[in-house]
C-alpha cells in the first residue's frame, strides 16, 4: 500500500473543511440595501439629528426623477422608530418570520415613488438629540424640526428641490403629518419642500372625539355587554373632563388606562386587529435593527442600542397626547389633497373613530362629502378590498381585513391605494365618477410598468 505523507492529508482536511464551510449569505441582499442613509442636521436643536433611510423608486413612470413622487413615511408612538414602517410594513424589504431574514416585499410604497423613511423626533430611533430639553415638546416644533432635516435632505440631493412631496404616516403620526402639512402650507409655501398632499393611516388626530368612540364600537361590535359599555363610558368622560380643565398629562394617563380597560374586557391579544391571536411582531425589527450586520449597512454607530419606541420622547410629549390638531387638517383641505385611511379591524384608532372626527371638520366641502357616495373597492382578484369615498381634497379609504398595521396586514392592496391617490387615478383620484372600481386601474398600470421591463 502506497504511503500518503501525514503533511499532504492534512493539507486536504483542511482545504475540504474551507470549501464546505463557506460563509452565510449577507444579511442584506445587494437588492436590499437603502439608496442612501444617514443623519440630517436640525439647527434648532445644535448637535442633534434625524436619521433616515431612503429608497429610489424601482420603476418610476416619469421621464426624469427629478419629477418623481417622493413618500415621507413617519411612524407613531409618539416616540416610535420609522424602521418599523421600512422593515416591517412597505419597505422593499422586511421582516415576516426571522428578524435574521429579509424577504422581498410584495406591496412595497416605492414601486413608483421615491420613499424616505424619517426617524421623527429627535430622540427617536436611531436618531440624536442633543439634550432633553431639545427634544419637541408640541406639535410645532415638530414640524420645524422635521423640515429643517428635510431642507438639509434637498440640498444634499441636488434636483430634489422641485420633486412632488407626499408626507405619509400612521397612528401618532396623524399628528405628524397634520403638523408638518400645516407648517409647510401657512409658513413656507414657497420654500424647498414641494408639498403635493398628506395621508394619515389610523391616525389619532382629535384625541377627544376619537376616545369617546370606544365604548359604543366595541359594544356593537358584540365584545362588551351593557353594563361594561356603561364603565367604559365613565372612563372616556374622565379623561375629556381631564382635557376641558387642561391637565393634559392627566388626560393622556387617563386615556392610557381607558385602552387597557377596554383591552382586559375584551381578552383581545391586541386591539390594533381584533383578528390576530398575536400582537403585531415588531419585535422583529428591533432585533434586526441591533443586528451588527445592518448597523454597518445603514451607517450608525455598533454602539448604539436600538429600541423600537423612546420612553424618553413618549414622557416629553404625554401632555401633547390629548390636543387636537383637527384645525391643521382643516387648514391643509383648503390647499392640498388629503386621504384618511384605515384598517377596518383596529380598535384603538379605526374606522369609527375617523369618521367621527371627519364629520365635524369646518371645511367647506364637508357637506358634499358626506353626501358622496361610498363605492366598493375590489382588489386584483374580484375580492373586496375595502370601500372608499371621496370628494374634493378629500379621500377616505376603509380597509379591509387591515389592522392598524394597513401595509403588513394588506402589502399589495396598501400599494394599489397609495399610488391611485398620489397618481389621482381610478377610485382613488380624477373626477367623482360613481362607479364601483375593481382591477382595472390596478391592471392598467401592470401592463404599462410590465412593458417597461
Amino acid at each position: 500500500m502506497r504511503h500518503v505523507p501525514t503533511v499532504f492529508f492534512l493539507l486536504s482536511t483542511f482545504l475540504l473543511a474551507v470549501s464546505v464551510e463557506s460563509p452565510p449569505p449577507p444579511l442584506f441582499p445587494d437588492e436590499a440595501l437603502p439608496t442612501k442613509s444617514g443623519y440630517l442636521p436640525v439647527k434648532h436643536a445644535p448637535g442633534s439629528s434625524m436619521f433616515y433611510t431612503f429608497y429610489e423608486a424601482q420603476r418610476p413612470t416619469t421621464t426624469t426623477l427629478a419629477d418623481t413622487p417622493l413618500l415621507v413615511w413617519l411612524q407613531g408612538g409618539p416616540g416610535c422608530s420609522s424602521m418599523i414602517g421600512n422593515f416591517y410594513e412597505l419597505g422593499p424589504w422586511r421582516v415576516v418570520s426571522q428578524a435574521t431574514e429579509l424577504e422581498r416585499n410584495p406591496g412595497a410604497w416605492n414601486r413608483l415613488f421615491g420613499l424616505l423613511f424619517v426617524d421623527n423626533p429627535i430622540g427617536v430611533g436611531f436618531s440624536i438629540a442633543a439634550s432633553k430639553q431639545d427634544i419637541p415638546r408640541n406639535q410645532r416644533q415638530v414640524a420645524e424640526h422635521l423640515y429643517e432635516a428635510l431642507v438639509e435632505f434637498t440640498e444634499q440631493n441636488p434636483g430634489f428641490e422641485h420633486r412632488p412631496v407626499y408626507f405619509t404616516g400612521e397612528s401618532y403620526a396623524g399628528k405628524y403629518v397634520p403638523a408638518i402639512g400645516y407648517y409647510i402650507l401657512k409658513e413656507k409655501p414657497n420654500g424647498k419642500v414641494n408639498l403635493k398632499g398628506l395621508a394619515i393611516g389610523n391616525g389619532l388626530t382629535d384625541p377627544v372625539i376619537q376616545i369617546r368612540t370606544h365604548a359604543v364600537n366595541v359594544y356593537y361590535s358584540g365584545l362588551v355587554n351593557a353594563k361594561q359599555r356603561e364603565e367604559l363610558e365613565k372612563a372616556q368622560e374622565t379623561s375629556v373632563a381631564l382635557v376641558k380643565a387642561q391637565k393634559w398629562r392627566e388626560a393622556a394617563d387617563a386615556r392610557t388606562e381607558l385602552l387597557k380597560l377596554v383591552a382586559n374586557m375584551t381578552g383581545l391579544a391586541t386591539l390594533y386587529n381584533t383578528a390576530r391571536s398575536i400582537p403585531y411582531r415588531t419585535d422583529l425589527v428591533v432585533e434586526l435593527m441591533n443586528q451588527r450586520e445592518t448597523k454597518q449597512v445603514l451607517g450608525v454607530s455598533e454602539t448604539v442600542r436600538f429600541e423600537e419606541c423612546s420612553d424618553e420622547v413618549e414622557e416629553v410629549l404625554r401632555e401633547d397626547v390629548m390636543k387636537s390638531v383637527k384645525f391643521m387638517v382643516e387648514y391643509a383641505l383648503g390647499r392640498t389633497k388629503v386621504l384618511l385611511y384605515q384598517g377596518m379591524l383596529d380598535l384603538r384608532d379605526g374606522v369609527v373613530s375617523t369618521e367621527e372626527w371627519m364629520k365635524t371638520m369646518n371645511w367647506s366641502g364637508i357637506g358634499m362629502f358626506s353626501t358622496a357616495e361610498r363605492l366598493v373597492w375590489k382588489d386584483g382578484d374580484g375580492d373586496i378590498a375595502g370601500y372608499v369615498q371621496r370628494w374634493g381634497n378629500l379621500t377616505h379609504v376603509v380597509v379591509s381585513g387591515a389592522g392598524h398595521f394597513v401595509p403588513t396586514d394588506k402589502a399589495v392592496n396598501s400599494r394599489d391605494m397609495i399610488e391611485g391617490w398620489v397618481l389621482g387615478q381610478g377610485l382613488f383620484g380624477g373626477g367623482n365618477e360613481k362607479q364601483t372600481f375593481s382591477s382595472s386601474f390596478t391592471e392598467s398600470l401592470r401592463v404599462r410598468l410590465d412593458s417597461q421591463t
